[in-house]
């Protein structure tokens, strides 16, 4: 069965000198401002699409991971992964780096490099953001 998940983004103003709010409905967690200078610039407390795409990145590579090394059965014990999105004034987003430890007990580092690499091309944000260079630093811990 298919699932939707939502979020709300209400902007005021222009652009340049405007302010927002996004609300994640689906799991009512909470409403975070935005705005372009934290988009643009200094985050100073306020979240961006950007951020937001990490979150979703960082969370969707990890699952695919480990779901991926568990149907190997070689399942981790830990998996923590940072994305990095960077977004670039005039042009949007540039590239996404993903920065993955994970430990995983009796694994080769050329199994890990290769599931690594699997879970990079086929989670589904991976596929969803499939125009952008995805570059991926995956070592054992």
């Amino acid at each position: 069965m298919a699932t939707t998940r939502t979020a709300n983004a209400h902007w005021e103003g222009a652009l340049l000198d405007g302010a927002g709010s996004v609300s994640l409905d689906s799991s009512g967690i909470g409403s975070y401002e935005v705005s372009w200078a934290s988009r643009a610039t200094e985050a100073n407390g306020k979240t961006s699409p950007e951020e937001l795409i990490a979150a979703a990145h960082s969370t969707c590579y990890s699952m695919a991971l480990s779901h991926g090394l568990a149907q190997a059965g070689t399942p981790p014990q830990t998996v923590d992964t940072r994305a990095d999105v960077t977004f670039q004034p005039g042009e949007g987003i540039t590239g996404i780096h993903l920065t993955v430890r994970a430990s995983i007990p009796g694994l080769s580092a050329e199994d890990f490099a290769a599931a690594a690499e699997d879970a990079k091309k086929n989670c589904p944000v991976s596929k969803a953001l499939a125009g952008t260079t995805i570059t991926l630093d995956a070592e054992l811990v």
